[in-house]
């Protein structure tokens, strides 16, 4: 075991599939000098996660592109066709609207347009969430968006172990998988295990035991989740709180068991407020869990708006501990 933070971990991971795999290439924006830096100095793109990928690898394996999403997630589609395994950065989640033909219409349908007779074995990391300052169109939080594409895994790692372990499940698999990397959590560091051992896709974890109400949350909202059970305990209320890691496909067997468990559910999200992440778990647990429920489920997100540019806005606009108590203090009333 040894402490990495969230981006030492994916860094890790890397090069660990990198050395594994040959097959293994790494294409965006910046990801090693940018057009400004001259061959000495790797940036590593936006946040660093690539750096020393070319010196240990090569430019023939980690390659910097134009700015252009629609054309460099069009070619890494392509790539993933002849039987490359690319990695995909898009430096902030925002800019999937540039390139949203590419994977809606290839990069998704394309395995079963094909009958499955073709692998599409493509990654896209990419960032999201609020809380830096950093305005509407860099701040958004589309997991939920991109879960409702046919064909897409979604993956939204919360900690380095499961960051560097969704990237190895990711790379391993034979359908397109979207990493979506809270940029606000880059610097936490965790325990993560020697090897960095591949973490399920589809398989969520219990964060913490409880017996009064599940939580649900992910990202940076699974933090703030547990920190809203620590203060809830205090007290005599005992909140289990579920990271799915990956919601598409979500592990609704997880959920519907501690449902059963507690009989009431909180979903957390720092995603839309309609059709999101949190009215997809309500609804599993009304369909499907209607007769655990001792009350009705609730969402804790923030407003349907764009995200606040001012500070001040946009910490009252995002949900925190105190909001995660408050709302858990009233639903068991």
């Amino acid at each position: 075991m040894a402490k990495r933070t969230i981006a030492q971990a994916l860094n890790a991971a890397h090069h660990a599939v990198m050395a594994t795999d040959n097959r293994v290439v790494v294409i965006g924006e910046d990801i090693v000098g940018g057009s400004d830096v001259d061959g000495t100095v790797e940036l590593g793109g936006a946040f660093g996660v690539t750096k020393g990928l070319a010196q240990a690898f090569g430019r023939d394996r980690v390659i910097d592109t134009p700015i252009s999403e629609a054309a460099f997630v069009g070619m890494a589609t392509g790539a993933a066709l002849t039987g490359l395994r690319p990695i995909v950065e898009v430096m902030f989640c925002d800019f999937l609207g540039v390139c949203f033909d590419q994977l809606l219409n290839q990069t998704a349908k394309l395995r079963f347009l094909s009958g499955g007779r073709v692998a599409l074995p493509l990654v896209m990391r990419t960032t999201m969430g609020a809380g830096d300052g950093s305005g509407a169109a860099h701040s958004q939080s589309l997991h939920g968006l991109m879960a409702g594409v046919p064909g897409l895994t979604i993956a939204c790692p919360a900690t380095a172990a499961d960051a560097a372990g969704l990237l190895k499940s990711a790379v391993m698999s034979d359908s397109p998988v979207i990493l979506f990397e809270h940029k606000g959590l880059y610097g936490l560091e965790g325990e993560v295990a020697d090897g960095l051992p591949p973490v399920p896709l589809g398989q969520g974890r219990i964060a913490r035991d409880g017996q009064h109400i599940s939580i649900v949350a992910t990202a940076a909202m699974l933090h703030q989740a547990l920190d809203a059970a620590g203060q809830l305990a205090a007290s005599g209320i005992e909140a289990e709180v579920i990271d799915p890691r990956t919601i598409q496909p979500l592990d609704s067997a997880m959920i519907l068991s501690s449902l059963a468990k507690t009989g009431h559910l909180l979903v957390v999200d720092e995603g839309a407020a309609f059709a999101g992440l949190a009215d997809a778990v309500l609804s599993l647990a009304v369909q499907q869990g209607f007769a655990s429920l001792k009350a009705a489920p609730k969402a804790l997100t923030p407003l349907h708006t764009p995200v606040p540019y001012g500070r001040a806005a946009e910490a009252a606009w995002l949900p925190d501990a105190g909001d995660i108590v408050t709302a858990v203090r009233a639903m068991l009333a």
